[in-house]
């Protein structure tokens, strides 16, 4: 299932460099606004007025190809707000929502920023976890790294097969490029049964 929907919304050719920088959620107000799921630790750096944006949608969806650019970046009661030139009203906003933003790697290079990675900074990195007693436990190396409309996952390779990792801090807290190494508390059985284990709902 993985792999169908990331061919039917496959990533934006904006470069190997580029980088993931947010989801567009659901829409706010009537006059295009739409709710933000960051992917950064810097939105006043990536959301800044004029800022383009490549979008990560689904093949045929009419935004397919397009980018938008970033008006305004507003917060109401603490969640961010996006208001885009090319997305005037509600009808709009309804019309783009889920699609995953992207900038390129020029603008990457503008600018470096906290847990952010590229793909292949990742691929190949030992996964470790900890065991019973404690102790470190090598339980795999990842393999890839699928960016899907409702989260990304980590594709390891491990002893039992692929398991399916969600790349979010409670599973993941740490990547530690220097050592090789990303960190994970996984859910009890998730490395126990091979590829099953790691799908998710």
């Amino acid at each position: 299932m993985g792999e169908a929907e990331r061919t039917r919304a496959p990533r934006p050719a904006c470069g190997a460099g580029s980088l993931r920088v947010g989801r567009l959620t659901r829409p706010h107000g009537l006059k295009g606004g739409l709710k933000l799921e960051l992917f950064t630790d810097n939105p006043e750096l990536r959301f800044r007025p004029d800022a383009e944006f490549h979008l990560q949608v689904p093949r045929d969806s009419e935004w397919f190809g397009r980018t938008v650019t970033m008006r305004e970046l507003r917060w109401f009661n603490g969640s961010p707000v996006g208001f885009f030139d090319e997305v005037p009203d509600r009808s709009a906003a309804e019309s783009i929502v889920r699609a995953i933003l992207w900038i390129d790697e020029a603008t990457v290079a503008e600018g470096a920023e906290e847990n952010a990675w590229y793909d292949h900074q990742l691929v190949g990195l030992d996964v470790v976890g900890v065991n019973v007693d404690g102790e470190p436990v090598t339980l795999g190396v990842v393999a890839e790294v699928q960016h899907l409309p409702a989260q990304d996952l980590l594709t390891v390779t491990a002893e039992n097969g692929p398991v399916l990792v969600p790349f979010v801090e409670a599973i993941v807290p740490r990547v530690d490029l220097e050592a090789g190494v990303v960190h994970v508390t996984p859910p009890d059985g998730l490395f126990d049964g091979g590829p099953a284990d790691g799908q998710t709902t």
